[in-house]
C-alpha cells in the first residue's frame, strides 16, 4: 500500500451519532446502523479492545490484530470506486475500536439469492453480477492487494441495486507481478513440502471452525517467487468453502485466488449450493483439493467460465483479460456496467427506521459490544468441553471466533491418518 495514497479519516463521536439499530455480528466486530450530524446512514463496525488484546495468548499477537484493523482502514481510505465503500470516519475509545463505512440496504448477495426462486439466479442476473465483480477484483488487483474473502456474504446490494464489496481485515498487498528472484530463499525439498502440505491439511481440518466463517491462521510469511505472478502470500486465510487448493497445499498464492473464489461464488449463484462441501471439514478440503465441480446440466458459456475459474492449477486457471473476452460475457460493455440505471434489484428506500432491533439513540454501543464478545467466549468455552467430552481433537490453530446464527457442532473427526499427498 502506498501510504501516500491514503486519505486523512476524520475522527466519528458518539455523542454525534444517532444510533439506530444492530445490523449484525461477525468474527471480528459488531455493526450498528447510525445516522451522522448530515443525516446519512452509515454503517458502524466496532471491535472490542480486550477481545484484541486477549489474542496475546494465541498465535497472534496483539500488535499484529492491531495491523489488521488499521491496515482494513488503510485500505478503505484509499479507495475511489463505485462498487467500494468510502471510509467515513474512525473511532477509539478505551474500551472499542472502529470505524464508519457507507450502508447498503439491500443486505447482500447470500440474501438476494435465497429471496430467488429455488434459491438460484438466472443465467442474466448472474452475468449482471458476476460483471460487477469481475470489474471489483480487477480493481483490487491494480491496487497490489488480494482480497482471500470473496463470498456472497461479503457482497452487499447498494442503494442503487449496484454492489459493494464489504471486509477487507483478511486482504493483503502483493507486489506487482514481474518476476522477482530472490536467491536468498531455497527452494524446499519436495519431502519438506508433503510434510509442509499434510501439516497444514491435517491441522486445519482438526480445528473448530464453521464452514461459512472466514478463518484467518495466524502463521503468515511472504515469499518471493521467480515467476510472472510476482510476490506470493504464504498465509492461510479465507472461508473455508470458498478457499482455493493452494491456499490448503501451502504453496503460496497470488492474485488467482480471487478468480477461485469467484468461480465459487457463481457456482453458488446458478446452483444454490456451493460445489465442494463436505460433511465436515476436512472432507471439504479434500474435495477441494481433489474433485472437479459436479456442473450438471446441458453445456453452456456459464458452466464452461466456471469450470475454468475452479482449475486447481492457479498457472492455468484463467486470468481477468480471458474472463473479460469469454463468451459468457460477450456484448458486455466493460465501461458501461457501473452506469446501468435498472440492475436486476433495487431495495426499497431506507430512511433508518424499524430494523428489527428498538430503536434507541442512547444505545450504548460499548456495552452492547462486550456483552456480545462475553456471550461469544462462553459459548466457545461451553462447545470446547462439549468437544473434550466427545474426545473430538481440535487444534488451536484460529481465534475461535464464531459468525452470527452458525455454532461449531460439525463432526470433525480426528483421522490424523488421512493422507492427502
Amino acid at each position: 500500500m502506498l501510504e501516500g495514497d491514503e486519505k486523512q479519516s476524520r475522527a466519528l463521536d458518539f455523542n454525534r451519532l444517532e444510533v439506530l439499530s444492530l445490523l449484525g455480528r461477525g468474527a471480528k466486530g459488531v455493526v450498528f446502523l447510525v445516522r451522522d450530524d448530515d443525516a446519512k446512514l452509515l454503517a458502524l463496525k466496532v471491535i472490542l479492545k480486550e477481545a484484541i488484546e486477549k489474542k496475546k495468548k494465541g498465535r497472534e499477537s496483539e500488535d499484529d490484530e492491531y495491523k489488521r484493523v488499521s491496515f482494513e482502514q488503510g485500505v478503505l481510505s484509499r479507495f475511489d470506486h463505485p462498487l467500494f465503500p468510502s471510509l467515513h470516519g474512525v473511532l477509539a475509545t478505551d474500551k472499542v475500536i472502529g470505524y464508519a463505512i457507507d450502508y447498503c440496504p439491500g443486505q447482500n448477495l447470500n440474501s438476494l439469492r435465497k429471496m430467488q426462486s429455488e434459491s438460484m439466479f438466472s443465467d442474466e442476473i448472474i452475468r449482471f453480477y458476476a460483471a460487477e465483480l469481475v470489474l471489483a477484483l480487477d480493481y483490487l488487483h491494480n491496487q497490489g492487494i488480494v482480497y482471500r474473502d470473496l463470498k456472497p456474504d461479503n457482497v452487499m446490494i447498494q442503494e442503487n441495486g449496484h454492489l459493494m464489496l464489504i471486509d477487507f481485515d483478511l486482504s493483503t498487498n502483493l507486489a506487482p507481478r514481474t518476476p522477482q528472484p530472490s536467491p536468498s530463499l531455497s527452494k524446499p525439498s519436495p519431502t519438506m513440502k508433503r510434510k509442509k502440505r499434510l501439516f497444514r491439511f491435517t491441522s486445519f481440518c482438526n480445528s473448530g471452525i464453521s464452514p461459512q466463517e472466514s478463518i484467518s491462521v495466524h502463521s503468515s510469511s511472504t515469499l518471493a517467487v521467480s515467476d510472472s505472478s510476482g510476490e506470493k502470500s504464504n498465509s492461510f486465510v479465507g472461508t473455508e468453502e470458498y478457499v482455493a487448493p493452494e491456499v490448503i497445499s501451502g504453496d503460496g498464492h497470488d492474485f488467482a485466488v480471487d478468480w477461485w473464489s469467484l468461480g465459487v461464488v457463481l457456482y453458488e449463484m446458478l446452483y444454490g449450493a456451493t460445489p465442494f462441501r463436505g460433511s465436515n471439514r476436512k472432507e471439504t478440503f479434500y474435495r477441494i483439493l481433489s474433485k472437479p465441480p459436479n456442473l450438471t446440466g446441458e453445456t453452456t458459456s456459464l458452466r464452461d467460465l466456471i469450470r475454468r475459474l475452479l482449475e486447481k492449477d492457479p498457472s492455468r486457471r484463467i486470468n481477468v483479460e480471458e474472463i473479460k473476452g469469454h463468451d459468457f460475457f460477450r456484448g458486455v460493455d466493460w465501461e458501461k456496467v457501473i452506469l446501468v440505471s435498472r440492475p436486476p434489484y433495487i431495495p426499497a428506500p431506507d430512511d433508518g427506521g424499524d430494523k428489527g432491533t428498538d430503536v434507541n439513540t442512547k444505545m450504548d454501543v460499548e456495552n452492547i459490544v462486550q456483552e456480545i464478545f462475553a456471550a461469544r467466549q462462553e459459548r466457545e468455552k461451553q462447545s470446547g468441553d462439549n468437544n473434550k467430552n466427545a474426545n473430538m481433537k481440535i487444534k488451536d490453530n484460529t481465534s475461535g471466533e464464531w459468525v452470527k446464527g452458525l455454532n461449531n457442532n460439525h463432526d470433525l473427526e480426528s483421522d490424523n491418518n488421512f493422507l492427502v499427498f
